[in-house]
């Protein structure tokens, strides 16, 4: 009897890659946007016919990608600036989601249907389909909107680790950031909202500076400044309210590190996860010397290389996913489009004062996010 339902259960597992060898050729719209050199993604980008195996072997896995964003990493990478330097040709895009469509026969812990999300950097996200290794994949909840999925493993999971691994904040304290308005900047608003924490955060003059106030206050934010207001004695009222922040987050770098330095509580420390202005981080003489301020570097893809299969990970994947589902974490601004428009989306990226995200879907039947922002014009 024994055999018998084995050799059925071998019978079965061979219907099922027989029909997923079949199901391979049935996508006809299969394409990538790739670079042969590296250069202006402007220039170097080009979109090509994607071929798919027509039969996969028993350690792969075939999955359909449903959107990824445009990240500056992503344009970085693409320059041929970035730490990581793919081996051209290359696909660009580092972060997004897919759906598995199918799996070879030696694969375990992945089935059709479950959603996934590259488990490191440089996988090539800008394209409808890919194969792959199943360790090249994390398994995500598949019941969050398909734009969160998709921006969920870079920026998020930034916030979240620079929240918890620098210093051991507890309700009440607060935290200062430059780049507020930026995903990074949105997430840690309002996972320190979450956790209890104040947040004083720095953003750049603009024209419609007191709309995105509102949009960050209406998201967590105990306190917005922009960086000329942070230097006038105006911003000094802030710290008769709240503590002073043992925790600086540095996406900026220049003049703008330098300021929120000047208000870290002795003994503090400042994390630099980004240079948007380009510019050297430089430390107040005076507070680094007097007030023993400690500076430290985070790169999410380094703490992903060394902690992608532990629990602490997959607890703040839960997290992150558990804070979504229940609208506690908002998809930042974001500006929707097709693949296709990729050449527009990238210009868009890079514009100056860009305060949305901008997002590509790969399939023409993705739904388009909803949420409580919709329609403001920041």
């Amino acid at each position: 009897m024994f055999h018998k339902f084995t050799a059925v259960a071998r019978v079965s597992r061979c219907l099922v890659q027989l029909n997923q060898v079949r199901c391979t050729s049935t996508f006809k719209d299969t394409f990538s946007i790739v670079y042969k050199n590296y250069g202006d993604p402007v220039v170097v980008l080009q979109k090509e016919k994607l071929e798919l195996p027509k039969v996969l072997q028993p350690e792969q896995v075939l999955v359909r990608f449903l959107a990824a964003p445009i990240n500056p990493a992503d344009l970085t990478m693409i320059e041929g600036k970035y730490p990581i330097k793919p081996a051209l040709p290359a696909v660009g895009g580092n972060e997004g989601v897919a759906t598995v469509v199918a799996t070879g026969g030696s694969v375990k812990g992945i089935i059709p249907g479950d959603w996934v999300i590259p488990a490191g950097s440089g996988f090539g996200t800008w394209r409808t389909h890919a194969v792959c290794k199943p360790h090249e994949l994390r398994k995500i909840d598949n019941d969050i909107p398909v734009v969160r999925a998709a921006t969920m493993a870079c920026n998020p999971c930034t916030a979240y680790r620079m929240l918890h691994d620098f210093v051991m904040l507890k309700p009440g304290d607060t935290v200062i950031q430059n780049a507020a308005n930026s995903a990074v900047g949105q997430a840690v608003i309002q996972i320190a909202a979450k956790l209890g924490l104040k947040t004083v955060n720095i953003i750049r003059d603009r024209e419609n500076r007191k709309l995105l106030i509102e949009l960050l206050k209406d998201l967590g934010a105990t306190m917005v400044f922009t960086e000329e207001e942070l230097r006038k004695p105006e911003a000094k009222e802030a710290w008769k309210i709240l503590p002073k922040p043992r925790l600086a987050l540095n996406g900026v770098g220049g003049k703008s590190a330098t300021e929120i330095a000047r208000h870290i509580e002795k003994g503090g420390i400042m994390v630099t996860y980004g240079g948007m202005s380009r510019e050297p981080v430089t430390m107040p003489t005076g507070s680094f010397i007097f007030n023993d301020l400690q500076l430290r570097g985070f790169w999410m893809t380094e703490w992903n290389r060394k902690n992608l299969q532990t629990k602490e990970s997959s607890d703040m994947l839960s997290y992150i996913c558990n804070m979504i589902r229940h609208g506690e974490l908002q998809q930042p601004l974001c500006e929707v489009t097709h693949m296709h428009n990729f050449k527009d989306a990238i210009d868009n990226s890079v514009r100056p004062f860009k305060p949305k995200k901008v997002i590509m879907l790969m399939q023409e039947e993705v739904d388009l996010p909803s949420d409580r922002f919709e329609g403001r014009k920041v």
